[in-house]
């Protein structure tokens, strides 16, 4: 078997420096491997990224001490130098006071969308080039193509493990020299090139979670970051009614139901969450309901600049979960840069923080578009049309508009 990706099998293997991120999953140890296989001069570098001394050993954690020891048995196996970098400054600076400041706001944030963009193909990516190599190589599942204009991304071969929604933020300068060996191929075929190579962790967990809290409970860790962010406050419904009081907004989030605590004769879901008030607004599951969202922070992968799509808008299908797939959607950017999607269904519980990725289509092997971050939602809610209490409202972290998008990237 060679490597799925066209660049990877041109047979300009001999002498070109490869560095892998090795994370000490089995995933990129596969993808290190199969380089070496290839005949790639191949370096292992490994990110220490917070202080893992809590999550040492726990059973699906991620960048943990257990995890640098992992990666450099493989890297000892495969032959190939390996490197322990100190990136802890970094990664709090930017991914975890990032996350702790997104979630004050009220919003529900995806730290793993930070750190892939800011991290890993940002700083490491210079770090790969500091280190004389053509490429930096992960295990990530996705796939890159070359098409008429540059690389392109699309989703990876193994719906249930594509990663194309933690990685829209990839720019087209970055992808020019990043690698995903791992795209064309299934989960079950990667453990079994696992144990083929002789790698000690191929029966190892995947990683869950959120890598920085091991314990799972965000709240506690982002009382320690930002001491305060449990001010009590109330919880009303969204007719105006005062239904009780919480303990912090930084324990709900949009679209959550368990936990409330109101007794109530239908089930009341967390419909928005006000940062400045210190509310949490409740109601009915079909207030949830979202069609248009305002997106900061996009990116376009088809070109350097943004298109302009005036008042038809752009046919897209659009993914605002990791766990769901594409679905029919128009995006509407406007001469400033601005960034709208208008799903053509409803969905529930979609809150800001939390990615929009657009694709060209919904089929396995979809072209990824772009995306960005969702600024500001807002609820195509019948229910407040029979209620003249209640007020239209969106959902968006401190009540702010998003800046404006820069047109060019």
């Amino acid at each position: 078997m060679t490597l799925t990706n066209a660049h990877l099998s041109s047979g300009q293997s001999a002498k070109t420096r490869v560095v892998v991120a090795m994370s000490g999953g089995v995933d990129s140890s596969v993808a290190a491997a199969m380089l070496v296989r290839e005949g790639y001069d191949v370096i292992g570098v490994t990110l220490q990224l917070y202080d893992h001394g809590s999550a040492t050993g726990r059973k699906g954690s991620c960048c943990a001490g257990q995890d640098i020891h992992d990666a450099r048995r493989v890297a000892e196996t495969l032959g190939i130098p390996h490197y322990v970098l100190d990136y802890e400054k970094r990664f709090k600076d930017q991914v975890i006071n990032a996350f702790a400041d997104s979630y004050v706001a009220g919003e529900t944030p995806i730290p793993c969308v930070t750190c892939n963009s800011q991290i890993k193909f940002t700083d490491l990516l210079e770090t790969a080039k500091d280190l004389g190599a053509t490429a930096l190589a992960t295990g990530h599942y996705i796939q890159r193509t070359d098409g008429p204009n540059g690389p392109e991304l699309r989703r990876a071969v193994d719906a249930s493990r594509d990663q194309s929604y933690f990685l829209f933020a990839t720019t087209r300068e970055q992808l020019k020299q990043l690698w995903f060996p791992l795209g064309g191929m299934p989960k079950s075929e990667v453990r079994k090139l696992a144990h083929e190579f002789g790698l000690m962790n191929a029966e190892k967990a995947d990683s869950q979670d959120i890598c920085f809290v091991p314990s799972g409970k965000y709240s506690d860790m982002i009382e320690r970051l930002k001491p305060g962010a449990r001010q009590p406050g109330r919880i009303v419904h969204i007719d105006g009614r005062d239904l009780g009081h919480h303990d912090g907004i930084i324990n709900y989030t949009v679209g959550q139901r368990r936990g409330l605590k109101i007794p109530a004769a239908d089930p009341l879901y967390v419909i928005r969450i006000n940062p400045v008030a210190h509310e949490v607004v409740v109601g009915p599951r079909e207030a949830l309901r979202t069609r248009t969202l305002e997106l900061r922070a996009f990116n376009w992968l088809l070109s350097d600049t943004l298109p302009v799509t005036g008042d038809a808008g752009l046919a897209v299908h659009a993914r605002v979960r990791s766990t769901q797939a594409p679905k029919p959607a128009a995006l509407f950017i406007d001469e400033n840069g601005n960034a709208r999607v208008t799903l053509f269904a409803s969905e529930d519980g979609v809150s800001a923080g939390q990615a929009c990725v657009l694709y060209e289509d919904d089929q396995p092997h979809a072209r990824i578009l772009g995306g960005g971050t969702i600024a500001r939602t807002v609820q195509d809610n019948p229910y407040l049309s029979g209620h003249a209490s209640a007020q239209p409202y969106e959902n968006s972290a401190a009540q702010r508009t998003a800046p404006p998008l820069p047109r060019a990237r």
